[in-house]
């Protein structure tokens, strides 16, 4: 039955509403069929990404090997800024933080080198001395502290600059004396370090001389432990150019670390009180900031800045905020300036704290009159930061630069940024110390450090910090690390001094 020719076949008549709906199912079909390529295309795309990036961590693993053997083998510092803090195997590990004199090899001075390193904003700078170290140049590690955030670890009577907390068989204040030897020599490096530390740091440092080891009879912070090295310094030399760099920091690039320390030297025989700026990789509110002002433009320190200003610790937003300036560095305590001119700054803003030091300086190559000026003076010396007593009112003054480095840095000052230091397999906590004394199951992230010599297992806890030692135990998550030195404080007043 025809139903005429203006319909055409009834088998495929279809109504005028009925074809624009099969044209619009149609056409979301095909957009389906578009967006599912494109998802296939972005999965086939991450899927290479990852290869790709799995392929570059081993590169990076088989660079960082190659460069520890060729370290270890000639002796030669690491070259770059990307140096490894940690090993990157757990069979190059030590079985143990704690090192003891049969353990302790005796390091030789690399041998001295010329190695152009990139520098700040300008990456095509050269060191500019013909050997690593630098003419008239005196080195000062202040070595004080009970790193309280790294307890029941660190303890007063064994800080953690004399343990080995990257597990590379050297502690930290080896590793800032073998990171700085090349600067000035076993003739130019000093101690700075309390009583009770003073065989320790003799033992792990065999080549330090008696002379250059300066012990305080108390803690009374940073300025009188850097202040008292540049008074008896000066009396040495009075045209020395002194260097401060904490005993218990670690440091990855020792030629870029290098070379910012001889700009810095170079930017001290100008008259200024000069640190080092660490380029922050992280919104840190753990530590200071340092806001970089205008160029000083001198030949032979290009990078050298003059300090804006000196800024606390600040909280999560406003350290958001300095990073994206791009104006401000992380201020690390380390100050590079004439020993003479520092006296002059701690004469002009602390002149009490100066005329103590400097009259414990005077007496200080007879061990008698020492003795009896470190019991009379030291007392009741103020207690101060360098910050806070010569830094910061020299920086308002203009008489304060600053050296943009590129080095990694970092002060290791809870076990959270210990973790970050330590090699581990995805998903997996830090284990410092014996492997085989760590059992974990659904374990994420964290760390533990089985010093007990027991067994710890672990079933279903993340980001946990476990710290067991013989005589204490301490267990809290890496968000609140930085509060450890709160159950130091507790311990103390509980009357568990024994563990302290």
């Amino acid at each position: 039955m025809s139903f005429g020719s203006g319909f055409g076949d009834p088998d495929v008549f279809v109504r005028p509403g009925a074809q624009r709906h099969a044209n619009h199912n149609g056409g979301v079909e095909f957009m389906f069929e578009k967006i599912l390529d494109v998802v296939q295309k972005s999965q086939a795309d991450i899927s290479e990404l990852r290869q790709e990036c799995t392929e570059l961590r081993l590169a990076n693993a088989a660079l960082e090997k190659m460069l520890k053997d060729n370290m270890q083998g000639n002796g030669n510092n690491t070259p770059g800024f990307a140096t490894p803090t940690a090993p990157s195997s757990p069979r190059l590990r030590a079985k143990s933080p704690f090192l003891t004199p049969s353990t302790i090899p005796t390091i030789a001075a690399p041998h001295a080198v010329y190695i152009p390193s990139p520098l700040g904003d300008n990456g095509l700078t050269t060191y500019p001395f013909p050997s690593r170290e630098i003419p008239g140049f005196y080195v000062v590690i202040p070595a004080g502290g009970a790193g309280t955030r790294l307890w029941p670890l660190s303890r007063e009577n064994h800080p953690k600059f004399l343990l080995d907390v990257s597990l590379c068989g050297r502690s930290m204040i080896q590793s800032t004396w073998d990171r700085l030897i090349p600067l000035a020599g076993a003739a130019r490096t000093t101690v700075v370090a309390g009583l009770a530390h003073r065989k320790a740091i003799s033992e792990q440092l065999p080549d330090l001389l008696n002379s250059n080891l300066f012990t305080e009879p108390g803690p009374k912070d940073s300025m009188a432990a850097i202040g008292l090295a540049a008074a008896i310094i000066s009396r040495r030399d009075p045209e020395a150019v002194i260097g401060s760099f904490a005993a218990d920091h670690m440091i990855s690039g020792d030629d870029a670390f290098l070379s910012a320390v001889a700009e810095a030297a170079e930017v001290a025989t100008e008259g200024y009180l000069v640190t080092i700026g660490i380029a922050p990789s992280h919104p840190a509110t753990g530590f200071g900031y340092i806001r970089l002002g205008d160029k000083l433009g001198l030949p032979n320190a290009p990078n050298a800045r003059i300090v804006n200003a000196f800024k606390e610790k600040p909280d999560a937003r406003t350290a958001a905020a300095y990073m994206n300036t791009g104006i401000y560095r992380w201020n690390a305590g380390m100050f590079v300036t004439k020993a003479s001119f520092l006296m002059e700054l701690l004469k002009e803003y602390k002149p009490a704290l100066h005329d103590g030091l400097m009259e414990i300086a005077g007496k200080w190559d007879d061990e008698g009159l020492r003795a009896e000026a470190l019991e009379k003076i030291w007392p009741g010396l103020e207690k101060i930061p360098i910050d806070n007593a010569v830094a910061e009112p020299a920086a308002e003054q203009g008489r304060v630069a600053v050296v943009p480095a590129t080095f990694g840095w970092d002060d290791v000052g809870d076990f959270s940024s210990l973790a970050d230091m330590l090699p581990a397999e995805t998903n997996q906590p830090r284990i410092l110390g014996d492997n085989h004394l760590v059992l974990t199951e659904q374990m994420a992230g964290g760390i533990v450090v089985p010093g007990s010599g027991r067994l710890v297992a672990c079933l279903g806890v993340d980001d946990l910090v476990i710290v067991d030692m013989p005589d204490a135990l301490m267990v809290t998550t890496r968000a609140r690390s930085q509060e450890v030195k709160r159950l130091v404080k507790k311990c103390r007043d509980a009357g568990w001094k024994n563990v302290l």
